[in-house]
């Protein structure tokens, strides 16, 4: 014979303040758990939405980012030779030899921060049709001009249209600000790569070519043609997007551990909030138990039932704490890319895997803080609860 759900559910209602402090506790500990995992995963939305499957994107071996590849003209030329390399109308490639370098910019908050500057190529809206620009014009090739990220544009000081940005001795004039629906591009400022190289003194050698091939089922041919090359046996090709995603790895992992690491430490306080607040119920609650025994219920409907109770308080703190940390999607914050050394705006993002995450998280704190009341629940004594009451 099972004790009836309405039982649980009815107990659950009869101690509004201890029970309300409970799920405050588990509220709070889940939105932090929640918060943790969303922006992990938000920085890895960002950079994955940098890069599209149709794109390669061709670096040095061993290199942790783009800041720290280096590739020469002559190899620039090898790889302009490979089959699968998408053209425009006027068969012209659209590929893109790409130096990148960081400067200092000051941020309206105040302090200095690191900022990403990419010299591109001519066919570069081609390469990347998710840019658009939203204010001002391109900038002009064979002239010190600069289009920049949306991010960089309402972030830092120096970076609104008619501002000049001065770096390697020379003043850039920003001319535009452009789009990229949220990817790691907006965190850029980008320019003529030519007049980048000039500035930097660094003759033909980039940091990465970014090319289009002809279909995104193409790359693995291209791999092959490129990997059977032998002047390129000292770099590598990923298509944009992995490339990009993989970029994001280190920081949402340091991200992720140091957030449950803090997380679990909150946890136990949660865990005792339950354990305290389950003991209260069962000592208030002696007679009622001592009636369901003599009715006929075992000792395992009693453990059940208090554990029901204990996870149902667990799962409502689990549901708050999700839609309070919800709201954080309608923000955006910045941080520093430990890849690229470089400021970096991203969203807070949710997923249905955070979502299991952080329920699942919720239910194990009510597990295990109820188990033990309801462990000393089941084992009363009949007659000694009955002669308590």
């Amino acid at each position: 014979m099972k004790i009836p759900l309405k039982y649980s559910l009815r107990s659950f209602m009869t101690r509004k303040l201890t029970t309300g402090i409970t799920v405050l506790g588990i509220t709070l500990v889940v939105f932090v758990f929640s918060a943790v995992l969303m922006m992990a995963y938000g920085i890895q939305k960002t950079l994955r939405a940098t890069g599209t499957d149709d794109n390669v994107k061709i670096t040095r071996k061993a290199s942790n980012g783009e800041i720290s590849s280096l590739i020469d003209g002559e190899t620039q030329n090898v790889i302009k030779t490979l089959p699968y390399i998408a053209k425009q109308p006027d068969g012209q490639q659209i590929i893109s030899s790409e130096p990148v370098v960081i400067i200092n910019l000051e941020k309206k908050t105040g302090g200095l921060s690191n900022v990403t500057v990419r010299g591109v190529s001519e066919p570069v809206f081609r390469l990347r049709p998710n840019v658009q620009l939203i204010e001002g014009r391109m900038f002009k090739f064979g002239v010190r001009e600069l289009i920049v990220g949306k991010s960089i544009f309402k972030r830092f000081n120096g970076a609104q249209i008619g501002s000049q940005v001065k770096f390697a001795g020379d003043l850039w004039t920003v001319v535009g600000v452009f789009s990229s629906d949220g990817s790691g591009f907006d965190s850029e400022m980008w320019g003529d790569a030519l007049q980048l190289l000039n500035s930097f003194n660094r003759g033909s050698t980039v940091s990465s070519v970014t090319a289009m091939l002809e279909s995104a089922e193409s790359f693995e041919k291209f791999k092959s043609a490129f990997e059977a090359e032998r002047r390129l046996q000292q770099f590598e090709v990923k298509t944009e997007r992995k490339f990009f995603e993989e970029q994001s790895e280190a920081m949402s992992m340091f991200i992720q551990i140091l957030g449950i690491f803090i997380t679990v430490i909150f946890s136990f306080g949660s865990i005792i909030g339950a354990m305290i607040t389950m003991y209260a119920a069962v000592a208030n609650r002696t007679v009622e138990i001592g009636t369901l025994r003599s009715l006929g219920f075992k000792r395992r409907n009693i453990l059940s039932a208090f554990l029901m109770e204990s996870l149902a308080i667990a799962f409502v703190g689990g549901v708050l704490g999700l839609l309070i940390a919800s709201l954080l999607q309608f923000f955006s914050i910045s941080t520093l890319n430990f890849t690229s050394f470089s400021e970096l705006e991203f969203s807070f993002a949710l997923s249905p895997s955070i979502i299991i995450s952080a329920l699942l998280f919720s239910l194990f704190m009510g597990f295990v803080g109820g188990f033990l009341p309801s462990v000393r629940a089941a084992r009363m004594n009949i007659v000694n609860a009955l002669r308590e009451g």
